[in-house]
C-alpha cells in the first residue's frame, strides 16, 4: 500500500455536456444527450483526481475494471459533476463508488478498479510487447 492512499480520499471532475460529447456524435446512440463513453471518462478523471496526487514520483494509476449504470440523460448545455471516493486499498487495487449528478438528477453510479503501477516497470512492458 501507497503511503496516503486509504478509504475515504475523494475528489470530483465536471464538465459541461457538449455536441461532441453526445451519443449522437460518438456513434453509441442516435440522440442528443451525454452518451455513455463520456459519463464514463468523466468518473475515471474523478477517480483519478481523488489518487493520483497522493501517488510518489514515478507511479501512475491505469483503469483496471468499470460497472456503470447510465441511469438518466442529460441534454446539451447542462453541468454534469462526478464524485469518486476511495473505499477499499488492496495492495495495489484500488476501489472506487462514484456518483454522477446533472443539475436536476442523478444520472449515473459505478463501482471502479484502478491499480497502481510503476512508471518505469509499466514502459518496459509496452517495449516488449511491441517486439
Amino acid at each position: 500500500m501507497v503511503e496516503g492512499i486509504a478509504p475515504g480520499l475523494s475528489a470530483e471532475s465536471e464538465m459541461v455536456v457538449a455536441p461532441e460529447n453526445t451519443a449522437r456524435h460518438l456513434g453509441s446512440g442516435g440522440v442528443e444527450v451525454l452518451a455513455t463513453p463520456e459519463l464514463v471518462r468523466l468518473m475515471e478523471r474523478a477517480a483519478v483526481a481523488a489518487v493520483d496526487p497522493q501517488l510518489p514520483a514515478g507511479a501512475a494509476t491505469v483503469g483496471a475494471r468499470i460497472d456503470v449504470e447510465h441511469l438518466a440523460p442529460t441534454p446539451v448545455g447542462m453541468r454534469v459533476t462526478a464524485r469518486a471516493e476511495l473505499v477499499a486499498v488492496e495492495g495495489r487495487r484500488l476501489t472506487f463508488t462514484i456518483v454522477a449528478r446533472d443539475e436536476r438528477e442523478v444520472v449515473g453510479r459505478a463501482r471502479h478498479e484502478r491499480a497502481i503501477i510503476d512508471l518505469t516497470r509499466f514502459a518496459q512492458r509496452l517495449a516488449a510487447k511491441r517486439g
